[in-house]
């Protein structure tokens, strides 16, 4: 269905113990992101932001509520289910490119492909392509300490998107980088998002990437909020 959110979050929960007290993180936390859509979470540093993330790409569970991702409800999966999901429906793409570097741009590419069972030369086709669209052809064969720090983040985007998932994840994707160089990324990534159809969160504290975005959403008492930039 065309109205199905690709990523939503019901009623999250997330507190964690600080001595005798209970820090509330996420306080029954509401989201829904649709196929192509890009949102800017914009919150100060330790308001929650990575503990959001971490959630909705199942990494951590939540105490209450629930993760919807394309539909399925991941709140009973246990362990092999949530690395599955993550698998095949989740991409991530973090302020560090975390690149293999002993591998090439596309090698590293190809990597979740294969571990999600697809055939090598079929891996290797769509690696090219995603490379090409990232305008990083001529740098197939090129390591990761051989290539820049924007080529560097754009083979990382290319690897999170590689398995076609249903949500993309981003930390301070583009907070490494000069201004020049991060435009030059966040149009790479907002292109294929598009491209894709492919629903993104982003983190990110540079507000003028922000606003061009569709919208942005901030974190407050534990709620998620609209946030007006």
């Amino acid at each position: 269905m065309m109205d199905q959110a690709s990523l939503r979050l019901e009623r999250v929960e997330r507190h964690f113990a600080q001595g005798d007290a209970r820090l509330t993180i996420l306080d029954q936390a509401d989201l829904a992101i649709m196929p192509g859509e890009m949102v800017a979470l914009v919150a100060p540093s330790g308001s929650g932001k990575s503990t959001l993330l971490h959630i909705a790409g199942l990494l951590e569970r939540p105490d209450a509520g629930d993760v919807v991702v394309n539909g399925q409800s991941c709140g009973a999966l246990d362990d092999a289910g949530r690395t599955t999901m993550r698998r095949s429906a989740i991409g991530f793409v973090y302020q560090f490119h975390h690149l293999l570097p002993e591998f090439s741009a596309l090698e590293n590419v190809m990597l979740p492909q294969m571990i999600g069972g697809l055939r090598r030369d079929l891996a290797a086709d769509r690696a090219r392509e995603l490379l090409d669209y990232m305008r990083l052809g001529h740098r197939t064969k090129h390591r990761p300490s051989e290539l820049s720090g924007g080529e560097q983040q754009r083979v990382a985007i290319a690897r999170a998107v590689a398995n076609n998932p249903f949500v993309l994840l981003a930390d301070e994707p583009t907070g490494n980088l000069d201004p020049t160089t991060s435009n030059y990324v966040f149009d790479a990534m907002t292109a294929l998002v598009r491209q894709s159809g492919v629903a993104a969160l982003i983190a990110t504290h540079n507000h003028d990437l922000a606003r061009r975005m569709d919208r942005a959403v901030t974190l407050s008492e534990g709620k998620i909020r609209d946030h007006r930039l």
